[in-house]
């Protein structure tokens, strides 16, 4: 694969270049950039098959490049020093990122998933989508990418009932029926939904609040939603969800 690096710092470029040469031979740094202006012009010239790009380029920030690049046929695997504004719409978007200091069989896990991708040179609609989603000024309901083997789903949160742990997988039930599995822990949509109205009920079930029709007190807890599930609550969960009971009843 042929990449840039896009970093406002030489020495974090430096490092970064020297880490794919010793652990991804795979990758050849074909140029770098300071800033988005360059960048633009490099990947314009060089038209590379993957970018690291910093998130935060001093005053500027890597989302503005993206917006700069009118075709976006290279994967992307973002760059940051913190777990900071922006990481939640890339995680919604389901592209990778590193943190600094990098992390190298965190490097090497995504450099090998943006080769298999860049086989296929299409449009990338998961930076499409990252974009419209940092655009938005929730006007419309968020939306999360769902990786499945043949295609990616863009579900509006409000259409999730539930999801449900499955070992390494997560089960994600729609207000439609349909049912459909990705190959990503619960844990890691706990982080992203849990904030947008879901309860973490039980270890392997998260519930979109909004569906919950009753709490029957029988076998020591359970949520009965709207479409008929019945999702048992964990005892550590109950006081919990007694505080977000009562605030869907003010």
């Amino acid at each position: 694969m042929r990449a840039i690096i896009v970093d406002d710092e030489v020495a974090n470029i430096e490092n970064l270049a020297a880490l794919l040469n010793k652990h991804c031979p795979g990758v050849a740094v074909v140029a770098s950039a300071t800033n988005n202006a360059d960048a633009a012009a490099l990947m314009q010239l060089h038209q590379p098959d993957l970018l690291l790009l910093d998130i935060q380029l001093k005053d500027d920030t890597g989302f503005n490049l993206l917006r700069m690049l009118p075709q976006k046929t290279f994967e992307i695997i973002f760059v940051t020093a913190f777990d900071q504004y922006g990481v939640q719409a890339i995680k919604f978007a389901a592209l990778d990122y590193l943190l600094k200091p990098i992390d190298i069989d965190e490097l090497i896990a995504a450099i090998n998933k943006a080769d298999i991708k860049s086989r296929d040179k299409h449009q990338n609609q998961q930076l499409d989508f990252l974009l419209a989603n940092i655009r938005k000024e929730d006007k419309q309901p968020l939306k999360i990418a769902l990786p499945q083997q043949k295609e990616i789903r863009y579900v509006p949160v409000t259409d999730i009932i539930r999801c449900e742990a499955d070992n390494v997988y997560t089960f994600f039930y729609l207000q439609n029926g349909e049912r459909i599995l990705v190959s990503k822990s619960l844990k890691e949509f706990a982080g992203l939904l849990e904030p947008n109205g879901f309860f973490r009920a039980h270890q392997t079930h998260l519930v979109n609040v909004t569906a919950i029709k009753s709490w029957l007190k029988e076998d020591g807890g359970t949520l009965q939603l709207n479409n008929g599930d019945k999702i048992p609550v964990s005892r550590p969960n109950r006081d919990r969800l007694k505080t977000v009971l009562a605030g869907l009843s003010v």
